[in-house]
């Protein structure tokens, strides 16, 4: 496999999480009641399709074809797939804990990528800014949690 191609390959499996994340910080817009996690889930749902057009445009400089779909491989564990089972009992905290729990998943996949030696630095740069943003994400997620506690 070319260089080019197994770059893209790695790019299109990043895509498809941060296309599923925006799926999922949907469902949680949708779920809550509360005016203040709504506008926090549209500004992660903003954050995320951010994302999704940079890796976009990344795959397609790779000479590839953006694999952008919603639909999940049998073999490849989706965070966000249990993320509607929380969402019928509407219990914010759950919510919150299952958007912790898919950013994990996606932080932990932007660490192994940049644990990549042979990775363009435009990229380095791309996925750590995505990597900071999305511990970013989890800290804020959590700080709700505890507030909901209280």
């Amino acid at each position: 496999m070319s260089f080019k191609k197994e770059i893209a390959e790695k790019l299109n499996t990043l895509l498809q999480n941060n296309v599923n994340s925006v799926e999922g910080y949907k469902k949680a817009a949708d779920n809550t009641e509360s005016v203040e996690l709504k506008a926090y889930f549209r500004n992660r749902i903003e954050q995320r399709s951010n994302f999704v057009d940079e890796l976009r445009k990344e795959i397609l400089q790779y000479g590839q074809i953006p694999e952008d779909d919603t639909t999940f491989s049998a073999d490849l564990h989706r965070a966000w797939i249990d993320v509607k089972t929380f969402f019928s009992s509407n219990d914010e905290k759950l919510i919150l804990e299952e958007c912790i729990r898919g950013d994990e998943k996606a932080l932990q996949d932007y660490e192994e990528l940049l644990q990549e030696k042979d990775l363009p630095p435009t990229l380095d740069k791309i996925f750590a800014n995505h990597k900071n943003e999305i511990l970013s994400a989890i800290n804020k997620d959590k700080m709700y949690v505890q507030k909901s506690h209280a």
